[in-house]
């Protein structure tokens, strides 16, 4: 019969260490490492994304290089797809750890959030095609409320976002499956940075990957076929790398533009957190420099009070 693991969760900002810390707690408790990270997610976006894939040794790891650079993933998705690499890690008798700062990903599984399957509406779509983005927001606000931008940051993710509240309108039995069901017994560890070492450390890192063929990666993307504009939708490096390899931007104006944009992120990640334990999510902050053995030993008392 498979075990329940309460499910142990690692986030914090952009280049808080958090990888090194799920892989340390993964040797301690026998676990296994799903990612919650948006960009992870895809083949051939690896320095950009921060993979690190060595970092986790011989750590199994999920939810990593599963769609096609130019795919654009969504929280349906990870939400099945993170279902069921849960049911598996625990029916193996192994202890689930979620590690990524992707906030909604994060939020969504700790609150129990499922969401059905909303098929395409085609006549739907093709009304809404040539509105401008401004529009379809406005048309968005007065179905649902809009906490942050991912809905309408596109029209191709505007009109989607309409098409579901729609789905949700006419077929209000739904709704139902999609209001919370927090899990009860999962623990948040957030790596807790201070501003200055977070500023240093981004910066580090974005020179380093740099150094490590960053650009190169993203020409090889295109040159396999996938549209600059698919990637730039991805952000950050992928927007000013794709923007500096097509001309629009000067390797000094990428650089400077790019390391600005991380550490804007990594602002808004922490405003997401401090979001998320006012809606009712504890979690517990653990500092980034904490020594390794300290830090697992903190967290292990967390999961085993």
């Amino acid at each position: 019969m498979s075990r329940h693991f309460p499910l142990l969760v690692i986030t914090g900002p952009t280049a808080s260490g958090k990888t090194a810390r799920a892989v340390e707690l993964a040797h301690a408790l026998d676990g296994e490492i799903i990612s919650a990270d948006s960009r992870q997610l895809y083949r051939g976006m690896d320095l950009g994304t921060g993979k690190d894939l060595d970092e986790y040794g011989d750590v199994p790891y999920h939810l990593i290089d599963i769609c096609p650079a130019g795919y654009k993933y969504n929280l349906f998705e990870y939400l099945r797809d993170f279902q069921v690499v849960y049911d598996d890690i625990c029916q193996r008798g192994r202890q689930p750890i979620m590690c990524g700062g992707t906030g909604l990903y994060v939020e969504s599984v700790i609150k129990g959030i499922q969401l059905p399957p909303v098929p395409e509406n085609q006549p739907l779509r093709d009304r809404l095609r040539d509105k401008p983005l401004e529009e379809l927001a406005a048309m968005l606000s007065t179905m649902k409320t809009l906490r942050n931008n991912s809905d309408i940051d596109t029209p191709a993710r505007a009109i989607r976002a309409i098409e579901i509240a729609s789905y949700y309108h006419e077929n209000p039995h739904l709704k139902a499956l999609t209001e919370p069901h927090p899990l009860t017994d999962a623990v948040v560890v957030g790596v807790m940075i201070d501003r200055e070492s977070r500023r240093r450390r981004i910066s580090q890192r974005l020179d380093a990957r740099l150094a490590s063929g960053m650009v190169d990666e993203v020409r090889r993307l295109i040159d396999e076929g996938v549209a600059p504009d698919d990637l730039i939708y991805y952000g950050l490096e992928y927007k000013f790398i794709t923007r500096h390899v097509i001309g629009q931007l000067s390797y000094q104006e990428m650089h400077d533009q790019l390391e600005i944009a991380i550490h804007q992120f990594a602002k808004r990640q922490m405003t997401w957190f401090r979001g998320m334990e006012r809606r009712g999510t504890p979690i517990h902050w653990l500092a980034w420099d904490m020594p390794a053995q300290q830090f697992t030993q903190a967290v292990i008392n967390l999961m085993h009070p």
